[in-house]
């Protein structure tokens, strides 16, 4: 982890630019791979049955899904495995950017191909509305948008890159928020292109 750049407020929302270091960002995504090959992404849909663009997975106690059942998290992959450990780096940088808040219990993975997006949306699915939700982007770049609690309004939005994070705590804990597009290769952290998210909550 690094120092970098002061952070920025995004509508509440705070963004801290250069967290990680590309060395940390490559050491993080040979973890990321781990992870990956005992809880494999998935595509979901919503209850619609409409396919999600993005690809997902998770670790730690609960994983997020999605299907005609309903937005929810459930103790399981899809496969009926049990999600991976949440590595250690990422409990790290939870640590070191809200010290003040409970331990994580799911860590999101979402995998952005070429022309993939997240609409606008609330993280409301957890129980304690009150704990932080911690976001870090590698790969590359995304276009993130942040509004205000309600639906509707004026937007703000900035390119986060490889290593930057994201805090949606306090009144910005429920702000709408989503990732309009990706400038497709605009990192060389993958091989293949795309941008990973991790989202780190607590869910009870």
């Amino acid at each position: 982890m690094t120092e970098g750049p002061a952070a920025l407020d995004l509508k509440g929302v705070r963004i801290v630019p250069g967290l990680l270091d590309p060395t940390a960002q490559a050491a993080l995504l040979k973890e990321l791979r781990a992870l990956v090959a005992a809880a494999p992404l998935v595509t979901h849909s919503t209850p619609r049955g409409k396919p999600l663009s993005v690809r997902m997975t998770a670790a730690g106690r609960f994983g997020w899904v999605s299907d005609r059942k309903g937005y929810r998290y459930a103790d399981r992959h899809p496969s009926g495995r049990e999600w991976p450990p949440i590595p250690q780096p990422l409990l790290d940088l939870w640590a070191l950017l809200v010290p003040g808040a409970r331990a994580p219990e799911c860590c999101l993975v979402n995998f952005y191909g070429e022309g993939a997006r997240m609409g606008l949306h609330q993280d409301r699915d957890e129980a304690d509305l009150t704990q932080p939700v911690v976001s870090l982007s590698l790969g590359d770049d995304g276009l993130f948008r942040v509004g205000g609690t309600v639906r509707g309004g004026p937007t703000r939005s900035c390119w986060l890159r490889s290593g930057d994070a994201a805090v949606l705590e306090g009144p910005a804990r429920l702000a709408f928020h989503g990732v309009d597009r990706i400038r497709f290769g605009s990192s060389t952290l993958l091989r293949d292109g795309g941008r990973i998210n991790l989202t780190l909550r607590v869910v009870t």
